[in-house]
């Protein structure tokens, strides 16, 4: 088994809403100790003892389920570049710190140090989100996710007084926001794109709202909230993106994924559309098996869930997106803790 930070953070999220802030805490040592000092040589996951080597390799003798080759064992998206988990990984020590997470210097001294080395490399093209097998690109949603780890580290830094070139993170914020927003938008229709030049969608643009990165009635994230509802909408549910339009190489006909379905109804709470973000997610409630479980993706045509079952990243979007309709439903504390980009 492996731990990703992406996947880990959500959780976190998930827990500390819930009031779990014990997990968190362990959450936090435990990523200390993997990172060893080390964040030039960070990677995406590690296995749960802190492992770095996940060689990935494919098994020919076995068919997968339904045909489903290749069958791979360990997890090749181990050396990828992706640079969004930056900005998970501060957004959640952020939450953590304003829940009242007991501090640790040497858990400051490493987002200091993740910080410095995101400097240098948060212009690069990445694999993204869903950890493409393809040509690295400028996703947007990553470097909306690079300004997110500045963001909230000059929040801490500033609510707790924690040292830092504080105002150099500042000026590094407001430089990749403006790159994203000069290189990110479709000019013809006026809505963020999947990554830099492309014309395509990509679910992963419904979180910049989420994010803070700009306001949901910003005329650029309201064209493209209408626009993944144009394109990406099968009976109701959000695809990813169109996979037969991706350099990925994915075959068309990937199921509607979940998590983003989540995603799409939680904006819908943003834009005050509280009633249709309802029925969006008493649908999705209902695709549920008799145990309760959800898995990664769902077949509009076939009815059923496909792919990685369960899905912890589904559950998750579930978890937060409940809290999403009761703070909707009755009015929020003023101190109500920020969700992370990606899961609320």
């Amino acid at each position: 088994m492996t731990r990703r930070y992406r996947d880990s953070t959500l959780i976190l999220f998930a827990l500390m809403n819930g009031g779990y802030f014990h997990e968190a805490q362990a959450w936090r040592d435990w990523l200390v100790r993997a990172v060893a000092g080390s964040p030039d040589q960070l990677q995406i996951m590690y296995g749960l003892a802190g492992e770095r080597r996940l060689t990935e390799w494919e098994v020919p003798w076995l068919a997968g389920y339904e045909g489903s080759k290749p069958v791979r064992i360990g997890n090749a998206a181990h050396g990828q570049l992706q640079l969004d988990v930056f900005g998970e990984v501060m957004g959640t020590f952020h939450n953590a710190r304003r829940g009242g997470l007991a501090p640790s210097a040497s858990g400051w001294d490493l987002q200091v140090k993740l910080l410095e080395h995101l400097e240098r490399v948060w212009g690069e093209p990445d694999e993204g989100l869903w950890e493409v097998r393809g040509p690295r690109r400028h996703f947007t949603f990553s470097k909306v996710m690079c300004w997110v780890a500045y963001d909230r580290a000059i929040a801490s830094a500033e609510l707790y007084g924690l040292p830092g070139p504080v105002e150099h993170w500042k000026a590094l914020r407001e430089q990749i926001h403006a790159h994203v927003c000069a290189r990110g938008v479709d000019p013809g229709r006026g809505c963020f794109v999947q990554s830099f030049g492309s014309t395509q969608l990509d679910a992963s643009l419904l979180l910049l709202p989420k994010a803070g990165f700009l306001p949901v009635d910003d005329p650029r994230i309201a064209a493209t909230i209408a626009a993944v509802e144009q394109d990406l909408l099968e009976d109701g549910f959000v695809l990813r993106y169109r996979t037969g339009a991706s350099s990925e190489g994915l075959p068309p006909g990937e199921g509607a994924f979940l998590a983003c379905s989540f995603w799409l109804a939680d904006v819908y709470v943003l834009q005050r559309r509280v009633d249709e973000a309802q029925a969006l997610f008493e649908r999705l409630l209902a695709l549920r098996n008799d145990v309760g479980l959800l898995a990664e993706e769902y077949d509009v045509r076939g009815c059923r869930q496909l792919g990685n079952f369960p899905q912890a990243f589904t559950h998750v979007a579930l978890v937060n997106s409940a809290y999403y309709l009761l703070a909707a439903r009755q009015p929020a504390p003023s101190e109500r803790r920020e969700a992370p980009p990606s899961g609320a």
